[in-house]
């Protein structure tokens, strides 16, 4: 069978690439087929040209769905948690996500990422709350999950940024950008941008004037100040 033109010109510019980027291309080939033959049978969903790389450690992959076209790099923890059978997770990363490495992501409830996001390196999301208060527990505070129905939502488009950490009952809006090394502790709304840690709104796009604004606010959950 004859190769197209189009087929030419990309196997030309592939030897035409340097040494390390020929065997990076060639190793995400070898991941998506992984994801092709594999994953599909084990994940809720697993989208076409997605692919998840080594080194990782994933639990539960029945309550894990995952868009099209989505890369996750090395070093993930996709962890889902099902204390009980009346309790029925659900981890939810959209179309063309890409989640950067060493990226944990622990979910017991509800953690819905978007489409077209970015998580970057290091990162941390969680919906997990672990219990404190009992001092005479004798199961280690590590190991104590309390039983509600929590959450995180990242919305489209957004991006997270190097060592941001993303605690439950947080939702994250459209085109939201976070500071790297930031708590996100409160909600953040669409178009805005929040550092810090705590995380607090530093900017926020007024679609009226057509710019981005500053905030003065001391939380991220008092943007209405």
């Amino acid at each position: 069978m004859p190769i197209g033109k189009s087929s030419w010109g990309k196997l030309q510019s592939f030897w035409q690439e340097p040494f390390f980027n020929k065997l990076n291309r060639i190793s995400t080939f070898l991941y998506k087929i992984k994801g092709t033959l594999f994953y599909r049978l084990v994940f809720e969903n697993f989208g076409k040209g997605s692919y998840i790389r080594k080194p990782q450690f994933i639990s539960n992959p029945m309550f894990i769905s995952i868009g099209d076209r989505v890369s996750i790099r090395d070093g993930i923890r996709l962890e889902v948690i099902q204390d009980s059978k009346d309790r029925n997770p659900e981890l939810f990363i959209g179309d063309d996500t890409n989640i950067e490495q060493n990226v944990h992501i622990v979910c017991h409830s509800r953690i819905r990422i978007g489409a077209n996001v970015s998580i970057t390196g290091n990162c941390s999301i969680v919906d997990v709350t672990h219990p404190y208060s009992d001092v005479c527990n004798p199961i280690k505070i590590g190991a104590r999950i309390q039983n509600d129905d929590s959450y995180v939502e990242v919305g489209d488009g957004s991006f997270v940024g190097y060592g941001t950490v993303i605690l439950p009952n947080v939702r994250i809006g459209m085109y939201a950008i976070i500071g790297a090394n930031s708590v996100v502790s409160h909600d953040v709304p669409d178009y805005a941008v929040a550092a810090g840690a705590p995380a607090r709104i530093i900017k926020r796009f007024d679609p009226k004037r057509g710019s981005w604004n500053k905030v003065c606010s001391d939380t991220v959950g008092k943007t209405d100040a």
